[in-house]
């Protein structure tokens, strides 16, 4: 069985093929011997269908796998921005709670400082009223003195008149 192959391409189809390397054009194929040769032409037509058809599932399939990078690029960006803004809301808080440590400590000091204060005042006057029960045991000692004094002397003088 021989088999010849015969290009068929026109100067206007090479032209086609070198502008667009996905299409085909028709190719002659002869089976067979003598009487018995099937001649089969591959229809240029149907070959750029089907190339058309490959190319448009090839670009489908380019548009589908750049839809899906473009969803991914997307995704990974608001990734990247909700991360951003995690980070940002941490700092907030963290300056938050530096910023309210301080503000505590401030007022805990102020508070103890006018604990002190009251402490002082107290003190002060604890120390006037003490001097002043001081001052009034003092007297109440001497009061309680004299009272012995004076009980004593009342005693001997009705010791003195009854015998």
């Amino acid at each position: 069985m021989d088999f010849f192959f015969d290009d068929l391409t026109s100067p206007s189809a090479s032209r086609s093929r070198h502008e667009d390397p996905q299409m085909t054009s028709g190719h002659r194929v002869t089976l067979g011997t003598g009487d018995e040769q099937i001649n089969m032409t591959e229809d240029t037509d149907l070959a750029r269908g089907r190339s058309s058809g490959t190319n448009m599932t090839e670009s489908q399939g380019q548009q589908n796998s750049s839809s899906i990078e473009d969803i991914s690029r997307r995704a990974q960006e608001l990734v990247e921005k909700i991360n951003d803004s995690r980070n940002t809301d941490q700092k907030v808080l963290d300056s938050f709670q530096e910023k309210l440590v301080k503000k505590v400590t401030e007022v805990c000091q102020q508070m103890k400082d006018h604990m002190y204060t009251i402490y002082e005042e107290n003190s002060n006057e604890m120390q006037l009223k003490l001097q002043e029960l001081s001052g009034v045991l003092e007297s109440c000692t001497k009061l309680n003195n004299e009272l012995s004094e004076a009980s004593q002397a009342l005693a001997s003088l009705r010791g003195g008149a009854g015998h």
